[in-house]
């Protein structure tokens, strides 16, 4: 723990802690289908309750736990298993090294355990609190916590009672999450740079879906995005 946190008294780290559950109810709510999602393909596709269960507890990467779940039972050699799985999770590679910046003042083990959590909601929230104030971390872990333990009870009832449940997509109720995301992605709107990056990640990213397919287009809409971020900026200072 550092300094600055053994300053912090206890009534305001539980109300930082509180704050980020609060802030997450509107992801919890709509990430909730795709819990349930990934324990019913799990139990489809050979894995036991308890089994489904603990691959959402030690992994806790949706999207790439569906693309995992949906290879493993494929005649498709591990390496490539392995290279899809990462392609779909690069881009926390690039989150972790932006909201590190905002935990220079938490431990190295309170890095480590935020890192594992470390989620696109997450992210993008993080960084909207840091606007604001300090990233602390009981903020960062009352947001991840809740977030979490949604994941991971809607694996188990989705194991547990999928085939009872209705198609998520179906309802839409998948789509929320997407609104979501655009909220959160317009909440940046007002930073330097914003409209060119994101129209270049987009374009990139749509382009690349039709081109090379799915999960890569994740990757690329995000190294572009990064790449062009890099070029204009030295520009700006420059021009300062």
């Amino acid at each position: 723990m550092t300094a600055a946190d053994r300053t912090q008294d206890r009534p305001g780290r539980l109300a930082d802690f509180v704050d980020g559950m609060r802030r997450s109810i509107p992801v919890v709510l709509p990430s909730l289908p795709f819990g349930l999602l990934f324990g019913t393909v799990g139990v489809q596709n050979g894995l036991s309750v308890a089994e489904a269960t603990w691959m959402s507890v030690i992994v806790f990467a949706g999207a790439s736990q569906l693309v995992g779940i949906e290879l493993f039972g494929q005649k498709i050699a591990p390496w490539l298993i392995v290279l899809s799985i990462f392609a779909v999770n690069f881009r926390h590679i690039l989150y972790s090294a932006a909201l590190g910046r905002q935990m220079k003042r938490w431990s190295c083990l309170q890095r480590v355990v935020g890192f594992f959590f470390l989620t696109d909601a997450q992210y993008a929230d993080g960084e909207r609190k840091a606007l604001e104030g300090p990233l602390t971390f009981p903020w960062y872990m009352g947001y991840a916590l809740f977030l979490y333990a949604n994941w991971v009870g809607g694996t188990v009832v989705g194991a547990a009672f999928g085939n009872l449940i209705p198609d998520s997509h179906a309802l839409g109720l998948d789509f929320l999450l997407v609104i979501y995301f655009l909220c959160m992605v317009m909440g940046f709107r007002k930073r330097p740079l914003w409209l060119p990056v994101v129209g270049a990640s987009a374009v990139s990213s749509t382009v690349a879906y039709y081109l090379i397919g799915s999960p890569w287009h994740v990757s690329v809409g995000a190294v572009v995005g990064v790449a062009l971020a890099a070029l204009l900026t030295p520009g700006r200072r420059a021009a300062r």
